[in-house]
């Protein structure tokens, strides 16, 4: 299956960056790619959320979610791989961790990518997972696994990234894969 890119998005000092078009049946699958995403400020997160209004997009669709990471720290601490309960969602609307406590730095910034299926689909609930690896506030590699579903059975039409507080640079991309 080939992939198209679709939109490419550079917030630059940006508070999120949203994909409002070409999000419809001409494909089953999305995939979002995100590079250098660097916050403006130390020990933030970055989030995602979904929409299915058309018109104002409000991002509140409801997510069940789990979350888990691996991390090993600059120091050659003890490296971990663990599941983590306080990042899930448990049919809440809010915003959904991809990057936990990310790192303000010049030389702290992520990367990763989130899979979206069939979001136009009227029948089904919507499915995704993303995976991430940035540079966490603690001089700490992190690599963070997340998946769950939108709890929605109407069009997912929006998708907006943004950190938990404050701006953000870097590069989105959203490919149609079919």
């Amino acid at each position: 299956m080939a992939m198209t890119l679709l939109a490419t998005n550079e917030p630059s000092g940006a508070a999120n960056s949203s994909f409002t078009s070409s999000i419809d049946s001409t494909y089953k699958l999305y995939i979002f790619k995100w590079v250098d995403v660097d916050p403006a400020t130390d020990n933030v997160d970055f989030t995602v959320n979904f929409s299915d209004d058309t018109s104002s997009h409000s991002y509140d669709l409801t997510k069940t979610t789990t979350f888990f990471w691996a991390y090993h720290s600059e120091a050659d601490g003890t490296p971990v791989l663990a599941y983590r309960a306080a990042n899930d969602l448990a049919q809440a609307t809010g915003y959904q961790i991809l990057q936990w406590e990310s790192g303000g730095g010049a030389d702290e910034s992520g990367a990763g990518e989130l899979f979206l299926f069939n979001p136009s689909n009227t029948t089904y609930v919507k499915h995704f997972y993303a995976t991430s690896q940035y540079y966490q506030r603690e001089n700490t590699s992190f690599a963070t696994y997340v998946s769950g579903y939108c709890n929605t059975t109407a069009a997912v039409t929006a998708v907006d990234f943004k950190m938990s507080s404050g701006n953000f640079d870097g590069i989105i991309r959203m490919y149609g894969v079919g």
